[in-house]
């Protein structure tokens, strides 16, 4: 099967940036099987998306606004039922990123308790950990920077409160 050129720009650019998605669909979805299911909804939104990305912002920047508003929609529409659209076999194989050391209990505890955000902490923390700046997140998720910086500061406070109860 012949890839045209829009297609393999952006399997290229995916790939490049694949740990975003993994991301967003770990942090968003506990099971192995809702986050395969998530992972593949994004990169069909992606890719039905592609044609309206002007550079305006990086790919990734964009990249990553557009796979948290699917994972938000996701949870939010009670798993309906979601049209079925063919994927490419370069991103049906997207390799799984390596697992690093997240069994470390430190880490375990922060992601069981970042688990407990509601999704647009869970995004404001995500790209905070990513060490993403106030404007690249506000940017991402569409709110302004002093906004991110007051919801920052709530979401820390409700994360000791998990941590330290």
């Amino acid at each position: 099967m012949k890839v045209s050129k829009i297609e393999q720009e952006f399997i290229e650019k995916v790939t490049e940036s694949q740990g975003i998605v993994h991301k967003i669909s770990r942090i968003y979805c506990k099971d192995e099987e809702n986050r395969k299911d998530l992972l593949q909804e994004i990169l069909i939104q992606l890719w039905k998306s592609y044609p309206t990305f002007r550079g305006e912002s990086k790919f990734s920047t964009w990249m990553y606004r557009v796979g948290l508003n699917v994972a938000i929609q996701y949870f939010r529409k009670d798993k309906r039922q979601i049209k079925k659209t063919e994927l490419s076999t370069e991103l049906q194989n997207l390799p799984e990123l390596k697992k690093e050391d997240t069994l470390e209990n430190e880490i375990y505890m922060l992601h069981r308790a970042i688990s407990k955000l509601n999704d647009i902490e869970k995004a404001i923390v995500m790209l905070y950990l990513e060490e993403k700046t106030n404007e690249e997140i506000a940017e991402i998720i569409g709110i302004t920077q002093n906004y991110v910086r007051v919801k920052m500061n709530r979401i820390k406070l409700k994360l000791k409160k998990i941590l330290n109860p």
